[in-house]
């Protein structure tokens, strides 16, 4: 007899209860797939202010697990206190009204209030994530008519919001993110949320607040086109913009997630903007004879300023660039003047894999500037990585690095370590106050530059080369460098805490 018992307070069957099993499972798959959508592209909408960071990224993940549980437990209580058909068309429809919005809200708040964005990225995350893991709970409670179908429904409607999930986080960061600007994709859940709510509405003949959200969702699409923040273009991973110099014609500067990442000037590829390139330049002047071809690798692309630099002034050198973000390669030939036949080859690929794919003892230079939002990838830090960037050179190669850094410098000792556990010779270009020069003085942080080689490094033709440029920066090593290094830990595969040991500044990037 109980196998058969109604469940207390199911009162008629799934069809008078107006929810089929076909709905019920379109309604748990499409919110349980909105809410990883949403948690993804709040990623990217916080990269610009915040950084891609592993703090970011686990803040925005612990949001949305907790508005995972939140939704799930006031789901179920309020599926059990009130009828559950006038808590889904509402559930939907808020969510698709704040999702709507929250591109808008965000870089609104970041512009004029940023000391409310953490609060408001939170509560754009939380709110419509809590509101679309209620109708899970909600949609079992009203499939739930007979104890005897209890561990068959909660499983069918547990396994669909997981495909759901699987299925949101997928579309999201294999199609969504590469095809549609992150605005539009969230514009578009929130319309498709609101017409989830008008279609529940109109079946259950229940709740009337659709008009007044689908105007809110309206009004979330204009306040985006009129938002702080706007992009040029929106690629894999940045927010991307070319701003031209007002100084100079024929200069650019590329920002990527607010950021100044590279300069070019694209009539004169020799012109050097920021210290740190010119830094860079100066190394390698002084590390070959003047003129002379090599054979390059760049872990990173930008703007390709320097590849630009080695083609101008050493001509026949050959350049391979690993370049992760494709958008950034089609802005660098669309807006930036990249003509083919430069000696410029960029293949779109993550730097360690670009690096574990060139042959022993194949490059003069390795130029090491990639970065992702405010700090180099931790992957291209470590020893191991190192190990492979002193395999592809020759046995009198270079391999130069940016590092950005601030407060105590911390990330850039450790990597300076690193790099001294691998080569034979190791030198730190930067302002006096950062690289110990002045004991005295407390370390502002910034550009560092480093040179790593199992050849002597040429000090005084550096420091010439630096002075010439008038960077202002000085070159150091030895016991110098032993003292400023300290005691930090060298950085491995299983020991990389970038993130927490870069201290980062809201000054810009290129200095």
């Amino acid at each position: 007899m109980t196998g058969s018992s109604s469940l207390p307070g199911a009162e008629g069957s799934p069809r008078e209860h107006g929810l089929g099993s076909r709905a019920a499972a379109a309604l748990v798959f499409g919110s349980s797939a909105a809410v990883l959508v949403v948690e993804i592209v709040a990623l990217r909408l916080l990269a610009p202010y915040l950084g891609l960071t592993l703090e970011t990224s686990t803040m925005v993940i612990g949001i949305a697990l907790t508005a995972i549980a939140v939704g799930s437990w006031l789901g179920g209580r309020l599926a059990d206190q009130v009828d559950p058909r006038r808590l889904i068309g509402p559930s939907l429809g808020v969510s698709g009204a704040v999702v709507a919005l929250t591109p808008a809200v965000l870089r609104t708040t970041a512009e004029w209030a940023p000391a409310m964005l953490l609060l408001i990225a939170s509560l754009t995350i939380l709110v419509p994530g809590a509101l679309l893991s209620a109708v899970t709970p909600i949609v079992t409670k009203l499939r739930l008519t007979s104890l005897a179908e209890t561990g068959t429904v909660v499983g069918r409607l547990s396994g669909v919001g997981t495909v759901g999930a699987i299925v949101g986080t997928v579309l999201t960061g294999f199609v969504l993110v590469s095809r549609l600007p992150v605005s539009g994709i969230l514009i578009g859940l929130g319309t498709l949320l609101l017409v989830g709510s008008a279609l529940t509405e109109w079946r259950t003949r229940r709740w009337s607040g659709t008009p007044a959200l689908a105007l809110v969702v309206v009004a979330g699409g204009l306040g985006t086109a009129v938002a702080p923040g706007g992009c040029d273009a929106e690629t894999r991973y940045h927010c991307a913009r070319v701003v031209a110099d007002p100084d100079r014609d024929s200069g650019r500067t590329l920002v990527l997630d607010g950021l100044r990442h590279s300069y070019v000037d694209v009539d004169d590829p020799t012109f050097l903007e920021f210290a740190y390139v010119r830094a860079i330049a100066s190394a390698v002047d002084a590390a070959f004879p003047e003129g002379e071809p090599l054979a390059a690798h760049h872990l990173g692309g930008g703007g390709l300023t320097l590849p630009r630099y080695l083609a101008a002034t050493r001509p026949g050198t050959r350049s391979l660039v690993s370049e992760i973000d494709s958008g950034v390669v089609r802005i660098d030939r669309e807006r930036l003047g990249l003509r083919p036949g430069a000696g410029i080859d960029v293949r779109v690929e993550d730097g360690r894999l670009g690096l574990r794919a060139l042959a022993t003892d194949s490059r003069d230079l390795v130029v090491g500037d990639a970065f992702g939002g405010v700090s180099v990838p931790w992957h291209l830090t470590t020893a191991e990585a190192m190990a492979d960037v002193r395999r592809v050179l020759e046995p009198d190669g270079l391999y130069v690095a940016n590092l950005i850094d601030h407060g105590g410098l911390d990330f850039a000792r450790a990597e300076v370590a690193t790099l001294g556990r691998t080569f034979e010779h190791v030198a730190l270009v930067g302002d006096p106050v950062d690289i110990g020069a002045d004991p005295n003085a407390t370390p502002d942080g910034g550009n560092l530059v480093v040179l790593a080689s199992d050849r002597p490094v040429d000090l005084r033709a550096t420091q010439e080369a630096l002075d010439a440029r008038r960077t202002g920066w000085q070159i150091t090593t030895g016991d110098t460098l032993t003292a400023w290094i300290d005691d930090a830990r060298p950085l491995t595969d299983d020991y990389a805490p970038v993130d927490q040991l870069l201290q980062p500044s809201s000054t810009r990037r290129g200095r």
